[in-house]
């Protein structure tokens, strides 16, 4: 959903202040939906600001803090750990994916490095 600028929210109060026109005709001239219009009139009847709500939010992560941190623990602990071994470790309730968004907010990689010998069992 794009927050428009609140540069384009004054033109269009102050145009529709100066009765240049109706809402139709302003969201025509100022390439926004009608139905947006009526949402920024609304708005400032009933709050008396034109400014964007903020974001509401959205689903706490399963690690953070101290979960975080012992994850972290963990990870140097066992290098070769699955994503599924460490989130037994962790006695989280949380999902495969909720350690791996952890880990990424960790900057934690979990490739092998190109530096290891290749594996014995290589091509003929």
């Amino acid at each position: 959903m794009i927050t428009y600028s609140m540069d384009l929210r004054e033109r269009v109060i102050q145009a529709y202040d100066r009765k240049d026109g109706t809402q139709e005709e302003l969201a025509t001239l100022f390439d926004v939906s009608v139905c947006w219009v009526k949402k920024l009139l609304h708005l400032r009847r009933t709050t008396g600001s034109i400014a964007a709500k903020p974001h509401g939010g959205g689903r706490a992560p399963k690690f953070s803090g101290a979960s975080l941190e012992a994850l972290r623990n963990d990870v140097k602990a066992h290098l070769d750990a699955s994503l599924e071994e460490l989130l037994r470790r962790s006695r989280i309730d949380g999902s495969i994916m909720a350690v791996h968004r952890a880990l990424k907010r960790l900057d934690c990689r979990r490739k092998k490095s190109r530096c290891t010998p290749p594996n014995k069992t290589a091509r003929t």
